[in-house]
């Protein structure tokens, strides 16, 4: 926001009790503090390009989330971190975000995803690419695969861990397998 006032001689305004105002000095302080305000309170946010894929980082208030009322069966994609205190069913492929398991969450899917923290109920196999942590009242029953692994002390665990190097997502469906399952 930008005002011009163009004058050859200063300008007073006479505002009764409060006295005279010089506008420039007035134009002046107005200007600072617009300037000022628009600093602490604005950043500019670069705009990706055209082909260029967004960055995101997740903080825990940025987190999608699906409530203890929520059933969902299904193919369950994302590219944001995910809180999950309802019933999921099928596969869950969070693309290298979190995935947090809450407290009430029961879960009956394959998991992929950055990191994995079950507080609930998994049935399933665990692919974390960076790490799977089981807390205290954590029950998992499947495989973990993933570099780093860490289960509480009164952790539920039933299955086995993989932490090899191994890549850690969602394999890819075969062509070949489709055609085969079709003829």
């Amino acid at each position: 926001m930008t005002f011009i006032i163009k004058c050859p001689t200063p300008l007073s305004i006479n505002c009764g009790e409060y006295g005279m105002f010089d506008i420039n000095e007035m134009k002046k302080n107005v200007s600072e503090k617009f300037n000022k305000a628009s600093e602490s309170k604005f950043e500019p946010v670069p705009t990706p390009k055209k082909d260029e894929p967004v960055k995101k980082s997740v903080t825990n208030t940025q987190l999608a989330s699906i409530g203890p009322s929520i059933h969902f069966k299904g193919e369950l994609t994302g590219e944001e971190g995910l809180i999950i205190d309802g019933q999921v069913e099928g596969t869950i492929d969070l693309k290298g975000n979190q995935l947090i398991i809450g407290n009430n969450g029961k879960i009956k899917a394959d998991v992929f995803a950055q990191t994995i923290i079950v507080n609930g109920t998994l049935t399933g196999e665990l692919h974390g690419k960076e790490r799977v942590h089981i807390s205290k009242t954590g029950k998992v029953q499947g495989n973990i695969f993933s570099p780093r692994v860490s289960l509480e002390d009164g952790a539920k665990f039933k299955g086995s861990i993989d932490m090899s190097e191994t890549k850690h997502e969602k394999p890819q469906p075969n062509l070949q397998d489709n055609q085969l399952k079709r003829a």
